[in-house]
């Protein structure tokens, strides 16, 4: 399905060509079409003020430009009227035969309404999540899955082949601390004497969930392990909590298509070949401090290790990055570009990062790394993601991992709903705070945009239900005795497509959810007024009625699923 704002532009486009040709414009480079919504109802249905935009290239009065196009505009079956209004705007009125006809396609087309085809044979990839699996996830990393996956549903829409990625380390430091952290929680279950830290370890995760999986482990083998190391606790810690988070995030309906390790980066040499690679290319050096650095900080470092420095700042860095510091020990950027480069040789056409805001220097510096390695770095686009604050009573709930006292996504889900977990999460751009009402998530009320969306998909369905009851059938509706109401409702629906269009080429998932909610608030006052059964409603009219609100359900079902949300039949 084509935009109907892109249809609109592309006979505008070839208007003007035609009256080029026939010489009623002069010669000019034709720009992007703006094709817009119109604001009053009186004025059209779409408009575009192309002709004031083209009035200093083709050095016409604006009005004249208009007037010429509209006098070659091909003729369009969507298309009822073209009229030219001053200052030169061009107003579209949508044929009412052919807006008819798109009740029955949206409940034909169902689920795949609004469907395009801009990313058809291209693959995209969306990584998000990406936590270490270290325990549950908390909120903070909720945004992240949930926004990830808004985008890979939009991206879907939009016509690309998608892949989502979780990206994860079980090598590192806080995966032995884990290790330990379980081993401790194991001992103690088996009334072994055991020293529990206090709250002043930062090494040990209090999580109630590590007494959980260490009474899990007893149950599986006994005391077998009462003489181990961290390394077998480590190991158990990480598969029992993969299933835990894999577990979570189906209730919010996610699933990761690949997992990568991190680790496997190491265990290739990718990370070591990478730095070859760069060196190679002559942006890596060996120093103790930065090139360029005064001579009294070089001869104050002097007798330092001497770390391994990427020339970044030939790309547009600050300042030069550290790759690999002087014990040893590459930094998370070498790794990274790493991790990137294998992304790219994947054939992805698209990359999507979702990230914490933390992240911005980072990622920065990776996209440096992928173009000194000769490698396009476009195709990396990065959604940073801002913190969350949960709020419940008017007051924010504190988040903190390791200590344990934090709202985990299960406890979110618990105390609220999955579906208000994903709208809500959506619905805010992800690069601006937001709190988390919890008291307003659960409210059953118009003023909870969840219930609001949802409760007009129900009223749909009780429309239809009753209708069965009473052997009512709109088969061979006469759509034409509609209403300029219900026509103006259908008018709305069709901006969906635009709305999937914008939404996957600027990466702004927030789009979606922004949409539906306008659709509720043009809905409930509709059908307060729009009834199918009620005193004085003739039966033909209550028919094309019925029919309509059966398209109408099949939109909110539609934008539900492309939310990721329940679509209930009764509340």
């Amino acid at each position: 399905m084509k935009p109907l704002s892109e249809q609109h532009a592309d006979l505008v486009v070839s208007a003007i060509q035609a009256a080029q040709q026939a010489g009623d414009l002069p010669a000019f480079d034709i720009p992007e079409v703006p094709i817009n919504p119109s604001k009053r109802i009186e004025q059209g249905d779409f408009a575009s003020p192309v002709a004031m935009a083209l009035a200093r290239v083709a050095k016409m009065k604006p009005l004249d430009i208009a007037n010429a196009i509209v006098a070659h505009l091909p003729a369009a079956d969507f298309i009822e009227s073209a009229e030219v209004s001053p200052p030169g705007f061009i107003n579209f009125r949508l044929s009412k035969l052919w807006l008819i006809d798109q009740i029955n396609v949206l409940i034909e087309q169902g689920d795949t309404f609004g469907n395009l085809d801009i990313g058809h044979g291209k693959r995209a990839q969306v990584e998000f999540v990406s936590a270490n699996p270290t325990g549950p996830l908390h909120v903070g990393r909720s945004r992240g899955a949930i926004v990830g996956d808004a985008v890979a549903r939009i991206l879907e829409a939009a016509g690309f082949e998608v892949q989502r990625e979780y990206y994860f380390n079980n090598a590192g430091v806080q995966m032995k601390n884990l290790g330990e952290s379980l081993r401790v929680r194991y001992l103690e279950a088996l009334g072994q004497p055991v020293e529990i830290p206090d709250e002043s370890a930062s090494w040990f995760y209090q999580g109630e969930y590590l007494k959980d999986i260490a009474q899990q482990l007893i149950e599986e083998q006994g005391d077998a392990l009462l003489d181990a190391d961290w390394q077998p606790f480590k190991v158990y810690a990480e598969a029992a909590m993969f299933k835990v988070i894999k577990e979570t995030l189906a209730r919010v309906d996610i699933h990761h298509d690949a997992f990568f390790n991190e680790n496997s980066l190491f265990e290739n040499n990718a990370i070591w070949d990478v730095l070859d690679a760069l060196d190679k290319g002559g942006y890596i050096y060996k120093s103790p401090v930065r090139e360029g650095e005064s001579e009294d900080v070089i001869e104050k470092n002097k007798d330092l290790a001497p770390a391994t420095w990427f020339r970044s700042t030939r790309f547009g860095d600050s300042e030069d990055r550290v790759l690999v510091k002087s014990d040893g020990a590459p930094t998370y950027t070498l790794p990274d570009i790493a991790y990137h480069k294998n992304k790219i040789e994947r054939g992805f056409d698209l990359l999507v990062n979702v990230l914490g805001a933390d992240h911005y220097t980072q990622h920065q510096v990776v996209k440096y790394g992928i173009q000194a390695l000769g490698l396009d770095a476009s195709k990396i686009n990065v959604i940073l993601i801002q913190m969350v604050r949960m709020v419940r009573d008017g007051k924010e709930v504190k988040i903190s991992t390791r200590r344990g006292t934090y709202e985990t996504l299960d406890d979110l889900i618990d105390a609220t709903s999955a579906d208000a977990v994903r709208y809500t999460l959506a619905a805010r751009n992800p690069n601006s705070q937001m709190d988390f009402d919890m008291d307003l998530a659960i409210r059953r009320s118009n003023d909870n945009p969840v219930y609001y969306i949802q409760y007009a998909h129900v009223r749909c369905a009780g429309i239809l239900r009753e209708a069965q009851t009473r052997g009512f059938s709109d088969d061979g509706a006469d759509l034409s005795l509609l209403d300029e109401e219900a026509l103006r409702f259908m008018r709305k629906c069709l901006e969906l497509p635009d709305q999937i269009r914008f939404a996957a080429e600027t990466l702004s998932p927030h789009t979606i959810p922004h949409f539906a909610l306008e659709i509720a608030n043009q809905f409930h006052p509709m059908y307060d007024r729009v009834r199918v059964f009620g005193e004085g409603v003739d039966p033909e009219l209550a028919k094309a009625r019925l029919r309509f609100y059966r398209a109408v359900q099949a939109m909110f079902k539609r934008m539900l699923k492309l939310m990721g949300m329940s679509a209930p039949e009764f509340m």
